[in-house]
Order: C-alpha cells, then structure tokens, then sequence
C-alpha cells in the first residue's frame, strides 16, 4: 500500500485516491478504442507506421503542455536518458506495433488469454520488487476477475480452453504481456522528478527513436501501402485515445494507487472490447458478457480500494 506524501495534506490525498479509483476504470474503455483501429489498419497502414505516429503525436502534444517543465529539468531527464529509451522500447514498440503484428495472425481469444497473465505478472512484481503489500482480500478479487475474464473470452463454454491453438502471432503478444508489465513496474522503479504529463512525453521521445528506424525498414519494405486519409485518422485515433489519454491516466493513478491496484483494471479490457465491438463493429453481445461483468467489476473493485 502507498503511504501519504510527506507534506501532502490526508484529506487531499483521500480525494486524489478515491478520484484515481475512479478514472482508473476508464482506462480499458480507451484501449477498447485499440482493438477497432486494429482491426481497420491492415492494408491501410504498417504496424511500426502505425505506432510511430500515434507516439509521435502524442509525445508532441504532450511535450507542448509540460514544455517549461520539460526545459527546466532537461539535465535530470540526460542523466537518466536511458530509462526513457527503455520505458519506450516496452511501452510504445513492443506493446504498440507488436501487438499489431500478432494481431495478423493470432485470434481474438488467445491475445486475451495471454494478456490476462499480465496483471498477475505486475503484481508479483510489485510485491518482490516494489515492497508493496497485497491483502488475502485483494488476492482475491484477482482471481474473481480473472474467472470473468476467461468466462468472457471462452464464451461461457469452459471446455473451450482446452481447443485453444498457439499460432506464431501469439509470441508477439507474449512478448507485449511481459513487456507491459515491466512498463509498468519500471515505472515504479525507477522514480522521476517529472510530473504525470512530463514524464510521458518523455518516454515518448523514448518510443519515437526505438520507433523510427524501424518504420523506415518498413517503408522500404514491397507492398507497402500508401499514406492515404484513412491512416491519418488511425494514427490520430490510436495517439489520442488508447494512447494519450490511456498512458497518462494509468501512470498517474499508478503513482497514487500502486502498481498491482492499478494493473488489475487490465482484467477489464475483454469486457470493453466486447461492448466497442457490439457498438461500433456490430458484433452481438451474449449472456457470458453479462456473467463475466458480474465477475469482474467486483474483483475490480475489490483490488482496487484500500
């Protein structure tokens, strides 16, 4: 459990953690957006394109608002350049135009088994790495959640698991679950000076240079597609929703909550997947929606309170 900020008034920080509670669970409504602009860019935009942009955007934005910030701690950002070249790597690239690239050949259902592991990957490591206590409560709403997560994924038939097939793409996403998770606990890891806003547009920074050379391998690549109207709006989707937003409301609330509170709202992103699709992309929803809910939102809940 986090303690108060030395300094920091009790009453205040109750309201920033009831307030963080609260808009963490907005963030997987926002990475919904992910699935649906995945599933429109193949054959409009490449993968590292894709990711490129959305953090090039993002990171320029973001860079606008913290600028003076930015500027006056410019030394302490050189000394530690490393780390943001490292958060990059894991949280743009691998998590970005990897998960894009396993998405071409791995289904739907496997890339949510694979990347429920991840919240159980981040609290582990909260708890051997970070010294953060985790309850017998919380534990178990990890597990509540977990079961509505694969109630959801496998439809309500259970013996579904056992026909599940491990094609290549699922080694992409394996590879984004583990680098999600060590996102998120380097984070912690390693402190900053930086606020929320700051130290994001400093990892983006990070993300573009890991980025960058491998788009230009792409572009060079036969068969790529032309920069058309339809991968500007993907790129600006994915860099204002799943991106910007998304990024910064979990690092902010992971700074206030803990790592493994925070994490567990991952369990959450099936869920809202399956509701984006529902209204965007027409696909039904079923009854194992609504039992999966009725299993996740209170395990949710129950890792998330104090």
């Amino acid at each position: 459990m986090p303690q108060p900020e030395v300094g920091v008034d009790p009453a205040r920080q109750e309201r920033m953690e009831r307030l963080a509670r609260l808009a963490i669970w907005g963030v997987p409504a926002l990475w919904a957006v992910n699935y649906i602009v995945a599933r429109r860019a193949p054959g409009v935009i490449e993968p590292y394109a894709l990711a490129l942009g959305r953090w090039a955007l993002a990171g320029g934005l973001l860079a606008v608002v913290a600028r003076q910030e930015l500027w006056a701690q410019r030394r302490a950002i050189a000394a530690v350049w490393y780390q943001y070249v490292v958060l990059g790597f894991c949280g743009m690239l691998v998590c970005g135009a990897w998960v894009y690239i396993g998405a071409k050949t791995t289904v739907a259902m496997n890339i949510a088994l694979i990347y429920s592991a991840s919240p159980v990957l981040i609290a582990l490591g909260a708890v051997l790495f970070l010294g953060e206590r985790f309850r017998w409560l919380q534990g178990l709403g990890v597990v509540i959640a977990l079961m509505g997560v694969v109630h959801v994924i496998v439809k309500g038939l259970w013996t579904a698991l056992g026909s599940v097939q491990w094609v290549a793409g699922d080694a992409w996403i394996v590879a984004a679950m583990v680098a999600w998770a060590l996102y998120a606990l380097l984070q912690k890891l390693w402190p900053s000076p930086l606020g929320s806003t700051a130290r994001l547009a400093a990892i983006c920074a990070g993300g573009v240079a890991v980025l960058l050379p491998c788009a230009v391998w792409e572009m060079l690549q036969p068969g790529t597609p032309p920069w058309s109207w339809t991968a500007t709006a993907l790129v600006v989707t994915a860099a204002l929703a799943p991106g910007l937003a998304a990024y910064w409301i979990y690092g902010w609330a992971q700074k206030i909550l803990g790592a493994s509170r925070v994490a567990v709202t991952l369990y959450l992103g099936p869920l809202y997947a399956a509701v984006a699709a529902w209204g965007v992309l027409g696909e039904p929803l079923g009854w194992h929606h609504v039992a999966g809910a009725a299993l996740i939102l209170p395990g949710v809940y129950l890792v998330s309170k104090r």
